[in-house]
């Protein structure tokens, strides 16, 4: 008896040595950004701009360019960024919900230099405030565009949350003042 006991004690404690080593060896973990603003204009107003799948290039100053398809479920995008090179980002939209004021779309493809992200999926959401504002919420959900362990730099998770949290802050203040009095 004392010898099975010691053999499933030793068992145990190796497997505990090697926790570490698995937990490293996991690879990227999801990633998530979430902004909002409050503006000065009625929901139906505000959703009435952002619920274009274009209209992201008049209130997101990031965007140059935005060529599309529509803004039905299985649209596409292709949204040019003001960066060098005019990199572009094709993404497509997976779900719109009018009576909720919400849509949700997902990246297709991406240059890792504007945005180094993968299996990214995003919502846009517009709430009435019931006093005449309404607030606007962009939430992500990614993973790093480098998917083994030690990414270098301009791959790693740091670089994905940076570049979707500039991304989304250059949208946030382009709504802000788009509805400031």
């Amino acid at each position: 008896m004392r010898k099975t006991f010691a053999k499933g004690v030793a068992a145990l404690l190796a497997c505990v040595a090697l926790l570490p080593l698995g937990a490293e060896a996991h690879g990227p973990s999801r990633q998530k950004v979430i902004k909002e603003v409050v503006v000065n204009a009625p929901a139906a107003d505000v959703w009435a701009m952002v619920s274009g799948f274009c209209s992201i290039a008049q209130w997101n100053p990031m965007v140059t360019k935005c060529e599309n398809t529509g803004s039905a479920k299985g649209d596409t995008r292709v949204l040019t960024i003001d960066a060098e090179g005019a990199p572009q980002i094709t993404q497509e939209m997976l779900v719109v919900k009018e009576d909720r004021m919400m849509y949700k779309y997902k990246i297709v493809e991406t240059e890792n230099a504007v945005m180094p992200v993968t299996t990214y999926s995003a919502f846009v959401t517009v709430t009435d405030n019931g006093d005449g504002t309404s607030t606007v919420q962009l939430k992500g959900g990614f993973y790093r565009a480098y998917p083994n362990n030690d990414p270098p730099a301009e791959l790693s998770d740091e670089a994905a949350v940076e570049a979707v949290t500039a991304f989304y802050d250059a949208g946030i203040k382009g709504l802000s003042e788009k509805y400031s009095k």
